[in-house]
């Protein structure tokens, strides 16, 4: 059977220089030196985007004194070329993986709450099969891997849509898994391990090192002691280092918020010690997302049922795709 393909891109004949060009133009600021990035004269770059406006029928750039700055049809247009381009350097790196005798390399952004125990238990299910299929593990705040989800940077992410990310929503699918619970920390021996009857007022004035401003976590905290009358703390460290959150409480008297899941990694192996106080916030529930119209590789399938499995094991939640919302 033939497929028609009525596409304006293939109609127009849209070339991947093309692409490159927007890319370029974007990062270099002017045609000159974009076009010598490339490779190419500054005519044939300006041919190149005199003819792509051509086609879109709209200026993508507009011309300043201090160089050319993207249009709002501009900023669209580059950010889907660079999902495109970074489409074709995966199967690039795909088949190149393929053809040395791998299975392939899947990238996952992760929060710290999934971090701890359910990503972990995937990526070990998933070696134990797939010895020779490679895994990149990004863990950082749900703001910063959305945008690399939705521009090709990630496979696959486990975090929230935030309310302020509302231009992704209709471009992943979210699938949720579970809420997450914030508990403080301290270190073990800390003066307040065993302290009974604590609460926000008692530990106002504490030392605290938290997660900056500007995150959902500090915000639901410091909204937390608004609620009750209470300015937030004032003595406090400003990361989302774990490795620096840990070090600094084991060097000192601070406390710290973290979720549940991941205080409870450290509470195992002795590094830190919950404090007995129940916080009366928790973050909003999380899921598995992925790019709604995009298929995903072999092995990033193989990953992503590992995840579901995992997720299933760890949270003993059953769920269907949705369409984030």
């Amino acid at each position: 059977m033939t497929r028609s393909y009525s596409n304006w891109f293939v109609r127009a004949r849209l070339k991947t220089r093309q692409l490159l060009l927007l890319a370029a133009m974007e990062e270099e600021g002017n045609v000159r030196r974009a076009a010598d990035v490339l490779g190419m004269t500054q005519p044939a770059a300006s041919r190149l985007l005199k003819e792509l406006e051509d086609m879109l029928e709209v200026s993508l750039f507009d011309r300043t004194p201090h160089g050319m700055h993207a249009t709002l049809y501009g900023e669209v247009m580059i950010r889907h070329a660079r999902m495109v381009l970074s489409n074709l350097s995966h199967a690039h790196d795909e088949i190149s993986a393929l053809r040395a005798g791998l299975a392939g390399q899947v990238r996952i952004g992760v929060i710290a709450a999934a971090a701890a125990t359910m990503v972990p238990r995937a990526i070990a299910s998933v070696k134990e099969r797939y010895p020779q299929l490679q895994i990149w593990v990004e863990v950082e705040t749900s703001d910063v891997m959305l945008p690399k989800l939705a521009e090709g940077e990630l496979d696959i992410m486990i975090g929230r849509v935030l309310e302020r990310q509302n231009q992704f929503k209709a471009e992943v699918r979210y699938e949720p898994l579970a809420d997450e619970p914030l508990c403080v920390v301290a270190r073990p021996g800390h003066p307040l391990e065993n302290e009974t009857g604590l609460t926000l007022r008692g530990i106002v004035n504490a030392s605290w090192v938290l997660h900056p401003p500007g995150s959902v976590l500090r915000h639901r905290f410091d909204l937390m002691f608004s609620q009750i009358g209470l300015n937030p703390p004032q003595n406090v460290v400003n990361t989302n280092n774990f490795l620096a959150i840990s070090s600094l409480l084991l060097q000192s008297d601070m406390l710290a918020v973290l979720p549940d899941e991941v205080a409870r990694q450290y509470q195992q192996y002795g590094v830190l010690k919950q404090v007995p106080i129940d916080l009366p916030c928790r973050m909003d529930t999380f899921g598995i997302i992925t790019r709604q119209s995009h298929l995903l590789s072999p092995a990033a399938s193989v990953v992503l049922e590992a995840l579901r499995a995992a997720a299933a094991e760890v949270y003993g939640t059953a769920f269907e795709p949705t369409v984030a919302r």
